[in-house]
């Protein structure tokens, strides 16, 4: 009998192996914050990257490769997932509290190992769901070098730091004694940005961040030339998200969600590939479908909790990919930042949903700022040094806009108002909208209802919901309305049983703004709703009219919050009524949150706060 068990253990063995050493390698080389527009590959002479464009004469670029949010912890997830984080719970960076995988899924890389994968990173995680049995290790020191077996397949990824954001916060000084390798007079400001020194400087060392991760990326392609693995291996190179000059990394701009992508494809895999060495991918493809991609590459069928779909392996033809034109994104909270986009790119068209569009992009986010560009930036704009482009992201946002960034790539010409582009608008608006429906999108709940009610199953608890998001859904857009048509739903909506139905009627109030002042009278009533949220939002819309003193209403709801979520929620709104449009004054002694986390003490040391010893 032990005999007998022992020959089908081994011969299990012998299959497994049999199998696994037929499928490629594959390999993640990831640098951090890199859009395209600052690679010479897709046509910015400054951004060199000889490694990069080394493996794109031996496989394929993809000029229309997204992330789908703007930021790491949320673009990271997706990668790993496959799922869309408004469907998940997953949205918000950085997560206030894991949630879980719906339906027993898995991060992809633990198909891998159940398909006789070795699976390592090397060595940045920031997941926002609970990950499990994912690695075989994941460190530093992590390397494929460490399989048990040589002819074991296996996926690596691989992070390189060396052009993250917090590579451009140098202090002054150094801009006086610590000169660029980019020619500084060489730089092309965008549109978007002052032309000052401070920025010029910044441009170029962001530059020859490029260069060094470049150098990096080399390096680990030579390993595995020196291992005899190269031409066993398909290997990626993309960045995490755009960024990460003022504007970008947290923010829905194709400057914040359009990364470079190259896949290197070996002779040997070539069969995999719809594409001939040296060509240039235009069908559309998102982080979504990056863990599909891998788990085809392997001959693993990717599972159906998956939302993306695979570019590459067997079955995928070039005519499928070059089908592919739109991409889906998102952002919200980032850091203590909080907002609601989203957006889709479909074609050369870019259609944007601002769901709160009274906060302004430029609201303070503390990590942002530590930017010498970003204090610049915003300095100039108190000044009145700006001009009317350059002043943008500091201003209220419209509810929608429109941009071909073919012809306007930093997004500067909102033509959701052109007569010769109302059916684009109304196409992709529809679209957008049907997308998030589907889903559907978590985020027409406040995040304090994903992590105090939701989690750790969120998504299952927006299947149960839908049909409420549904219906708040229909709230939000009357926002698209002109206000004679969006009036008398609001009346409805804002006096609604629904919390969140009048909640979002506020909201749409408040975007708005003047046109709704007839509606005030309501929302002075709700400035006593049982809601807190709905409160603030009251106060809020108040203020945008001139109406009123909203510190009562928002410092009492401070102070008898026991959500640390929701006293993140308003205290952006604290944020936004002193440094918005507002201008309503708040002491540090004020703000006594009734609970807090790492988002409220980011908040109260903006007040200049510090923060309560633990």
């Amino acid at each position: 009998m032990k005999c007998s068990l022992l020959l089908a253990v081994l011969a299990s063995v012998s299959s497994s192996v049999l199998f696994a050493a037929d499928r490629p390698n594959v390999v993640w080389l990831v640098s951090e914050d890199n859009s395209v527009h600052y690679a010479r590959l897709y046509g910015h002479e400054l951004g060199k990257m000889p490694s990069v464009e080394a493996m794109a004469a031996d496989g394929v670029v993809f000029e229309h490769a997204f992330s789908n949010a703007p930021v790491c912890s949320v673009a990271r997830t997706t990668l790993q997932t496959g799922t869309y984080g408004p469907r998940i719970g997953a949205h918000y960076h950085r997560k206030l509290k894991p949630v879980a995988l719906p339906d027993g899924a898995k991060l992809f890389p633990a198909h891998l190992r159940e398909a006789g994968y070795y699976t390592t990173n090397n060595s940045k995680t920031d997941f926002n769901v609970v990950a499990d049995g994912v690695w075989d290790e994941s460190s530093k020191k992590a390397t494929w070098r460490k399989r048990p077996r040589k002819d074991q397949p296996f996926f690596h990824m691989q992070s390189f730091g060396v052009s993250h954001e917090s590579s451009l916060h140098f202090p002054p000084k150094t801009m006086a004694t610590t000169k660029t390798e980019t020619d500084l007079a060489a730089v092309k400001i965008a549109p978007v940005h002052p032309d000052t020194p401070t920025f010029r400087y910044t441009y170029a060392r962001y530059f020859d961040r490029m260069k060094a991760v470049d150098a990096q990326i080399g390096q680990v392609v030579r390993q595995l030339e020196e291992d005899g693995l190269l031409e066993e291996t398909i290997v990626f190179y993309f960045g995490d998200h755009g960024g990460v000059l003022p504007g970008s990394k947290g923010y829905t701009h194709e400057t914040g969600l359009h990364v470079p992508l190259v896949v290197r494809i070996p002779e040997k895999w070539r069969k995999l590939v719809p594409y001939e060495s040296g060509s240039r991918a235009e069908g559309f493809v998102s982080f979504v479908d990056f863990g599909p991609t891998v788990l085809n590459l392997a001959g693993v069928k990717p599972p159906a909790s998956m939302d993306g779909r695979a570019f590459l392996g067997e079955g995928i033809t070039k005519a499928d990919v070059e089908s592919r034109d739109e991409t889906f994104g998102h952002a919200d909270r980032f850091d203590e930042k909080s907002d609601f986009v989203r957006t889709l790119r479909k074609g050369k068209f870019k259609y944007v949903r601002n769901y709160e569009p009274f906060y302004p992009d430029g609201l303070q986010n503390n990590y942002r700022y530590r930017m010498l560009a970003y204090q610049e930036w915003r300095e100039l704009f108190r000044a009145g040094k700006l001009d009317e482009t350059q002043r943008t992201f500091f201003e209220p946002k419209p509810v929608e806009a429109l941009y071909d960034v073919e012809a306007d790539p930093y997004e500067t010409r909102n033509l959701a108002g052109n007569p010769e582009h109302t059916a684009d608008l109304h196409r992709l608006r529809q679209r957008l909208g049907a997308i998030e429906r589907a889903l559907p999108d978590l985020s027409f709940y406040p995040e304090s209802v994903i992590v105090d009610e939701a989690a750790p199953n969120a998504a299952e608890f927006g299947r149960k919901h839908a049909e409420e998001i549904d219906r708040l859904a229909d709230v939000a857009d009357l926002a698209l309305l002109p206000f004679d048509q969006a009036k008398r739903p609001l009346e409805t909506a804002i006096v609604s049983e629904s919390k969140w139905a009048r909640y979002w009627a506020l909201t749409v109030c408040a975007s708005f703004g003047e046109e709704a002042k007839s509606l005030a009278i309501r929302a002075v009533e709700l400035l006593q709703d049982d809601e807190p949220l709905v409160r603030v939002r009251a106060a809020e819309f108040l203020a945008i009219l001139g109406e009123g003193d909203p510190k009562p209403t928002v410092l009492d709801a401070l102070s008898s919050t026991k959500s640390g979520t929701e006293a993140g929620l308003i205290l952006n709104a604290v944020v936004f009524l002193r440094d918005g449009g507002p201008g309503i004054d708040f002491a540090p002694s004020e703000l006594k949150p009734g609970a807090r986390n790492d988002v409220v003490n980011r908040r109260l040391e903006y007040f200049g706060r510090p923060p309560r010893k633990r």
